[in-house]
């Protein structure tokens, strides 16, 4: 885990050094959301640099909060989950969520819309069941973003 410390037997410096580096909660949330490569994982947080990812994987397995285990199928692949305690984080990330939410001023978040990002979400959320079967592109207009984006579905 980290150097830096608070040094102090309180529960919540504890916990703070653990989630509070920066990154932390934010790879928390792709965790939650069922992100599980390092791929999919770099997909949603495309800012924070792959070594950055790597280390804060190390700190949150180290911590008990993340269990990396390898793919049978596929050598040298492994998948990230959260154990029983990272789960125990999803109501906590999800709250921040919701607090942040409340706090968002609408022309200070467009500043910083990642349509990327948004489509990654959106892709995680889409229920597939009505569409064909074969790979389906939906195409967003967004006035106020730049242009367009497109969101390719395919079933698995």
């Amino acid at each position: 885990m980290s150097i830096a410390s608070y040094k102090q037997f309180c529960p919540v410096a504890m916990a703070a050094e653990i989630l509070c580096t920066r990154w932390t909660v934010v790879l928390l949330r792709e965790l939650v959301a069922g992100s599980t490569r390092f791929n999919e994982l770099r997909r949603g947080v495309p800012r924070m640099s792959p070594a950055l990812l790597s280390q804060r994987l190390k700190d949150l397995e180290a911590a008990g909060i993340v269990a990396r285990t390898p793919l049978a199928s596929d050598p040298g692949v492994f998948e990230y989950h959260l154990t029983a305690s990272g789960r125990e984080l999803g109501p906590i990330v999800e709250a921040f969520g919701v607090w942040g939410q409340r706090r968002i001023e609408a022309d200070l978040s467009l500043q910083h819309l990642d349509v990327q990002l948004l489509m990654w979400d959106m892709r995680r959320n889409l229920n597939t069941t009505p569409m064909p079967r074969n790979r389906n592109v939906i195409q967003f207009r967004l006035p106020r973003a730049s242009g367009s984006a497109a969101l390719l579905v395919a079933h698995r």
